[in-house]
Parts: structure tokens; sequence; C-alpha cells
């Protein structure tokens, strides 16, 4: 039996164990935030997928989530155990962090911008539209109160903060990007969902109209309005939020409009796959890249700072922002070593590194420079 079956199990056993005395932990991991299993149409449509193999998704080339060498296995243990019992004062910054709350109400409607606001998080305008990228305004990025805790001063934004939402995109199923108390609290604003196959399930759940959700698998592409295109494409990474992997599909996204090309890369790790995207679209003008909670045991689906700029460099972006740090600490790196690794890395590459704040404003209209605020 190997690590991720024997885990599975002992939480399965642990599960039966707790239903049998009292339900406790049977009933907890069925609260409506785990979601439910893709079925009726919604499982037709994913079996009827390339990428969907007997019962779960796998990348366009099979990859395991963590290495299962056999000379790395003592090596895993000691860093799960530091993980869990070792000095973690480097992974969280000793100050608050630094931020700029931009007001999203009162910004023009017709300018193009961004809102980085920690994580994964972005707000974006493009051709008149307001888009919100995998939203977590929660203090925890885990179903527990004491796991993964937001750092201090990250968290300074909230749902009532938010305009109408024309277009909430999540890129995948995991805590720290699909996020159900702030779902729930945006849920009013929300005019459309947009996300990969099998993630709607969650959403129709949650009371979501089938109408909202638009639902689809890599290479698809969804035209909103005249204006604006957004493509569904792939990456590398994995799925779901309790006891089975891989039950709904991952993805990054390219914005695309008749003005400007944004690409968010989401979760994943390094493939060739970025020079495909890089070929099918020429160039992006601002590219959200994933840069933290990575570690040499599962880069397969993370990126490690240097394969960031390679991948940057494959999609042949102008100028990249660095997501997926700055608010939790998931891995065992320092809480800023993600950007002052690529902005070493960065060095004389074709693209221009921004960093900007949690909450300050991107213009994509303008030539701007960010400050090194993570220093």
């Amino acid at each position: 039996m190997n690590r991720r079956n024997f885990i599975r199990n002992g939480l399965i056993g642990v599960a039966g164990l707790a239903a049998l005395s009292g339900g406790g932990i049977f009933y907890y991991i069925n609260r409506p935030e785990f979601g439910r299993l893709p079925s009726g149409a919604r499982l037709q449509k994913i079996l009827n997928s390339p990428h969907y193999f007997t019962d779960h998704f796998e990348c366009l080339t099979p990859v395991q989530v963590m290495a299962e060498d056999e000379t790395d296995k003592e090596n895993r243990v000691i860093a799960t155990l530091k993980f869990l019992f070792g000095d973690k004062s480097a992974l969280s910054p000793p100050f608050p962090i630094p931020s700029v709350k931009t007001n999203l109400k009162e910004l023009p409607p017709n300018l193009d911008c961004a809102v980085w606001m920690g994580h994964s998080t972005i707000y974006l305008q493009l051709a008149g539209k307001k888009i919100l990228l995998d939203p977590v305004f929660s203090d925890y990025a885990s179903p527990v109160f004491f796991i993964n805790r937001a750092f201090e001063g990250s968290n300074i934004y909230t749902a009532e903060d938010f305009p109408e939402i024309d277009i909430l995109a999540i890129t995948h199923d995991h805590w720290d990007h699909l996020d159900y108390p702030s779902i729930m609290a945006l849920k009013p604003k929300i005019k459309t969902v947009l996300c990969p196959l099998g993630v709607g399930e969650y959403f129709e759940q949650w009371g979501f109209p089938l109408e909202k959700i638009i639902e689809e698998d890599w290479d698809s592409v969804i035209e909103i309005g005249n204006n604006l295109k957004v493509h569904i494409l792939t990456s590398q990474h994995f799925s779901g939020r309790m006891l089975k992997q891989n039950p709904t599909e991952w993805c990054s996204y390219a914005f695309i409009t008749p003005n400007r090309k944004i690409f968010c890369s989401g979760d994943g790790g390094y493939s060739n796959h970025f020079k495909k995207i890089g070929e099918v679209f020429g160039n992006f003008d601002f590219a959200f890249m994933e840069n933290g909670q990575y570690n040499k045991a599962w880069h397969a689906i993370h990126c490690l700072p240097n394969e960031t700029a390679d991948a940057s460099e494959d999609i042949h972006a102008k100028k990249v922002i660095p997501i997926h740090a700055g608010k939790f600490a998931l891995a065992r790196h320092a809480w800023n070593d993600p950007y002052k690794d690529l902005t070493a890395e960065s060095f004389n590459k074709s693209y221009k590194l921004l960093t900007p704040q949690i909450g300050e404003l991107i213009d994509f209209t303008q030539e701007q420079n960010f400050s090194a605020w993570f220093n």
C-alpha cells in the first residue's frame, strides 16, 4: 500500500469509527463546504472528457503529487515532522503584510486593471467586465480553524468591498482557492460562475442556479459579450477536498480582448504545456504566475521559482505578477523566499517582474514600478 492510500484508508477508518461512536467526523465531513461528487448529467459530461480515466482526472502527462523515489521517503517523513512540529518562525512574516486597499467600487468601469488580494485571489477589469478569481477571504485556508492561518495584515478585503461580479472564475477545488464562506458571502453579487469540469457540482450544491454556471473542459473558449473571450487551459496539478483525489478538473485561464491578453496560471508544475500555450497565443501582456508553496518533493504540481521564470518565458509574457504566496504558509520555505528567489531568477529575462502589494492597483494602461515590499 502506498503512502497516499495508507493516509486515505486511515482517514476513512477514523471517520467510520466516529460514525459508530456518535457520528462526529462523519457529520463533519458531510458539511456543505466539503462538497459532493459529480453525478447525473454533469458526471456524463465528465465521462466524455479525454482527460478523465475511469474515476479521476489526469494531467496531460500523468504525474505523482509526491515524489515516490525510495531514496527520499525518509526525507519526506522528516520534512513532514518538521512542518508539523519544527521551528516555523521563518514561515510567517515578523510584521503585518503591507497593503494598499484600492476602492474597487470607485474604479472607472472601463479601466483595464487588476488588484492582487493575496495568495491566488485576483480582481480583474477587462473590456468593461468585472472578474474575480479564486476568492479566499477566510482566516484559514483549510476545513479546520488551526491549519493554514492567513498572515497578519493579509486579509484586507471582504465580500462587501466588491461591486457586482460579472465572472467568478475558479481554477480548482482546493481549500486555498475555493473557499465556501467567501463564495457564499459573494453569492448575491455573482452573475456567472466559470469553472473546469466537475467544479460546478459545488456551486449547484451551494444553491447557484444551473444557468449561472459555465463548466467546460480544457481548450474550451467562452465568449463573454462581444469583446471578451475566456480560454480554459491546461495546468499540471490535482484536485480534491477530502478523501477522493482528482474527482474534478483543474485549469489555467487566458482572458483575451481586442486590446489585451491576460494569463492566470492557477496552480501547477512546470511542463511543456506552457510552451504550447505560448505557441497558441503568441504573447501575453500580463501573466499572473504561481510562485509559492513549493518543495522539491512536489514540484511536479507546484513550480519552483526558476520554473516560474521558465514558464513565464515559455508563454511569452511581457509582465509577470507572482501569485500563490504572501498570505498562507503551505510549505516549508520562508514566507518571502518566493519573491526574493523569483526576483533573482528574473534578472535579464524577457519579461518584467511586477511585485505589487496586496490591494495595490495594477493599471494595464500604463507603465508601473512596484517596491520590493517583501525585503
